[in-house]
């Protein structure tokens, strides 16, 4: 009995053995099937890709050109005041009349010049405790562009004779600003070739074919505001306007035209 006791024990451990042995290589082949899977689904693509981040490189670059403005922009205001709404819109049309005639007469096109504002507003008298209605006053803005630097000093002259009262600003610009930030963009490129250059030698590597070149800069024509002319505009009375016009300095400066650039190359 003893025997027979021992041989079914044996029996049965031998069993539970052969069972843990079936469930661990069952575990083994389920975990060996995903990895067989990720190495069969890797696509040559995402090895080319994998090539492409690490045989590259990417700087960026930003140059600046010079430029002497030769245009201007001025904003004029036509201010006029009356006791009464029609009689104050009729004067300043007429101001306003008399002043683009006069622009049109100095060579100014039609097309540069534009009303770009317009507003009319009754005048109070706040002496007393009760607001007295005293008049009206309307002021018409005007933006005339492409005025030629040569010359400005007479038509700013001229203007505030013929009914210009404010010179809300001057601009100095420059008329070929596309030719400029053309070739400030081809500085920038160059120059991001020879950073390239620099950087690949440095690493063991050669500067291959562009991958992608992208604009950063903003394009936005070059633009710089004489202040200092348009403040003493603003600060002289009516009856100073012309003999400031007389006496003023147009001094246009230099503006800069700039032009940022990203460059990626391949590197060999």
């Amino acid at each position: 009995m003893r025997k027979i006791h021992v041989l079914i024990t044996l029996g049965i451990i031998s069993m539970a053995i052969m069972g843990c042995r079936s469930t661990a290589s069952e575990n083994t082949q389920v975990q060996e099937i995903p990895d067989r899977i990720s190495a069969s689904t890797a696509s040559p693509a995402d090895s080319s890709a994998s090539d492409y981040e690490t045989h590259s490189i990417l700087v960026n670059s930003s140059e600046k050109v010079t430029v002497v403005p030769d245009i201007a922009e001025v904003v004029y205001s036509v201010r006029t005041k009356a006791k009464d709404a029609a009689d104050c819109q009729q004067q300043n049309s007429a101001s306003v009349s008399q002043v683009v005639e006069l622009l049109k007469s100095l060579g100014v096109e039609e097309t540069s010049i534009q009303t770009s504002d317009y507003y009319m507003n009754p005048v109070y008298d706040y002496s007393s405790n009760t607001a007295r209605l005293t008049g009206y006053e309307a002021i018409a803005t005007l933006t005339v562009s492409n005025l030629p630097i040569d010359g400005l000093e007479e038509i700013l002259s001229q203007s505030v004779l013929n009914g210009v009262n404010t010179i809300s600003s001057i601009t100095y610009q420059a008329s070929k600003y596309d030719e400029s930030y053309q070739t400030a963009l081809t500085a920038a490129v160059e120059t991001a070739f020879q950073k390239a250059q620099v950087l690949a030698k440095a690493a063991g590597c050669s500067v291959g074919k562009v991958l992608g070149i992208q604009e950063t800069s903003g394009y936005s024509p070059a633009r710089y505001t004489d202040y200092g002319l348009t403040n003493q505009y603003r600060a002289a009375k009516e009856e100073s306007l012309s003999s400031l016009a007389d006496s003023a300095g147009i001094m246009p400066g230099e503006i800069q035209v700039e032009a940022s650039v990203v460059v990626e190359y391949q590197l060999n």
